[in-house]
């Protein structure tokens, strides 16, 4: 977003136009900036056989998994509801990678149905699994590192008390139950955790993946996960992708020439593709004053931005009605009858009741988390794709609300 005599644009398009064009609150997205954190990724990992998955629970509008697919990506899927969309937007099922948790193996029969790669990630669902399809359907095991990683400890998910993955403790359980069940294993995934900047932990991380790697004869692929770190506040760091690529690409080479044959190396990254490309907007509908406090309060609440409240996140607010205006401090909260505080104490140019103010960073983890609480309705989303604005999801209405409400007389 470019401010350009005193109007912000998104790609050419004035965003106070748009706005008051599809009402506020609204999501936007910008493709252009998917497609240069896409290519950046394609970039470091050049000299190797490398595949992009986008994680469509960060952003999973049916256009944006339509654009993915257009780009080349492939897709990771943490549902059946998940799986379906990605198969309606049209990615090949043996592109889409299908990693739930604590599911029932229902739901992996149903994967299998539909014939995407399955990523099973316990050994009670392995035996299930193995005993239905033995070795006519291969599969992917995700392992755990018992590495503590992420910007958060709701995010950190490759530690000794993670639900997720197998630990690497239980490696010889997991070998008796591949052989006696003859389960034929393709690949290999990890995923530590979420905002990590350290370019270390993910080399850390991968060298206990190919340690492990060595003891499965028949790999196709090693799925690395994501987690990368993205700038979420002016002066914040990201992880080092480019430095990452050059090491993670030296040592993976090494290994595929000691293992015989060369693997593909997969990402799975959500956050680092959409995050930068997405801006919620949302209109003041009162600045008030207290004894201690100037708040400006939103015609949005956590029932449609849960992040800050849920993970303690940090999103930059500007004032896109008045960007020149005097710097003054503000506690961004929004409607609903909680305290939902967006920024406690922010710089922000003057607020009038009526500015549009906008979130940065509003493309991961925003929309897909929203909510009705307090019976409030979800925002509508804007795609700007080659300087064109499309609208991919009306604004809700009561009706959308009580569609599948039973009414009985009473």
């Amino acid at each position: 977003m470019k401010l350009i005599h005193n109007r912000y644009q998104i790609d050419g398009v004035d965003v106070t136009e748009l706005v008051e064009k599809y009402g506020s609150p609204v999501y936007v997205y910008q493709t252009a900036r998917m497609k240069q954190q896409y290519e950046k990724m394609l970039h470091a990992f050049k000299d190797i056989h490398v595949r992009i998955n986008f994680a469509c629970k960060a952003l999973n509008n049916l256009n944006i998994l339509k654009f993915f697919r257009s780009i080349g990506t492939g897709l990771d899927a943490v549902s059946i509801q998940e799986v379906q969309l990605g198969i309606r937007a049209g990615f090949k099922p043996r592109d889409i990678i299908f990693t739930p948790n604590c599911v029932s193996i229902e739901e992996i029969i149903e994967g299998v149905k539909m014939g995407v790669r399955i990523n099973i990630d316990n050994i009670s669902i392995l035996e299930q699994f193995g005993n239905i399809y033995g070795d006519k359907v291969p599969v992917c095991i995700r392992v755990n590192p018992h590495i503590l990683a992420g910007g958060h400890e709701k995010i950190s998910t490759g530690h000794i008390d993670s639900k997720f993955g197998i630990s690497t403790y239980q490696l010889p359980h997991v070998h008796r139950v591949v052989e006696a069940l003859n389960i034929k294993v393709e690949g290999l995934h990890i995923h530590t955790g979420s905002d990590i900047l350290d370019v270390e932990v993910f080399l850390r991380g991968a060298e206990i993946m190919l340690d492990v790697a060595r003891s499965f004869p028949d790999l196709e692929y090693i799925d690395f996960g994501s987690g990368f770190k993205v700038p979420y506040k002016p002066d914040d760091y990201f992880t080092d992708i480019e430095n990452l690529g050059k090491d993670l690409t030296k040592r993976f080479k090494k290994f595929c020439k000691e293992y015989g044959r060369d693997l593909t190396l997969i990402f799975e990254p959500g956050k680092f593709l959409v995050s930068e490309a997405g801006f919620f907007f949302a209109r003041v509908n009162v600045v008030k004053q207290t004894l201690s406090t100037v708040f400006a309060g939103l015609d949005t609440g956590l029932n449609h931005l849960i992040r800050p409240m849920f993970y303690d996140a940090y999103h930059q607010i500007l004032n896109v009605s008045n960007p020149k205006g005097k710097l003054r401090i503000y506690t961004v909260v929004g409607y609903i009858c909680e305290t939902d505080t967006f920024g406690w104490n922010r710089k922000i140019n003057e607020i009038r009741e009526g500015d549009y103010l906008v979130f940065l960073n509003a493309g991961a983890y925003c929309f897909t988390m929203s909510s009705n609480y307090n019976s409030r309705l979800r925002p509508p989303e804007v795609m700007i794709h080659e300087g064109k604005e499309y609208l991919i999801r009306e604004r809700e209405t009561l009706d959308d609300i009580l569609r599948n409400q039973v009414t009985i007389e009473l």
